[in-house]
């Protein structure tokens, strides 16, 4: 299988999924960790795939998205973004917009407190 076809494959058999360094318990960057962070926070379920347990993969993510930086975030098959995005996103209520567009259950009151802690 290749490394394209091993994310594909990864990003369409799961609603959510993060591809960063390290794992949603056990974070290897702080990027990485915030959106994982916030993901854990809203209880949102999703797989995490460690860039760093493989070159090709951490290489490979970043031409399948045609996106330069990880943690890089997919729902329901559609990249999302990066840290910053997701950081946006979650402030704005895209985020919570998204995956009530796209059934995704997570947590209203904690994305909720999370916007009231940062305004």
């Amino acid at each position: 299988m290749t490394t394209e076809t091993q994310i594909k494959e990864t990003v369409t058999s799961n609603d959510v999924v993060l591809f960063m360094k390290g794992t949603k318990e056990m974070p290897q960057c702080g990027f990485s960790s915030r959106v994982a962070g916030v993901l854990n926070y809203m209880e949102v379920e999703f797989a995490d795939v460690n860039v760093l347990a493989d070159e090709a993969l951490r290489q490979g993510i970043k031409d399948y998205s045609d996106w330069p930086t990880v943690p890089q975030l997919y729902v329901k098959g559609e990249f999302v973004g990066g840290c910053d995005i997701i950081t946006e996103m979650t402030l704005s209520g895209e985020l919570d917009q998204m995956f009530d567009d796209k059934g995704v259950t997570y947590s209203k009151d904690a994305a909720d407190k999370i916007r009231e802690s940062n305004s």
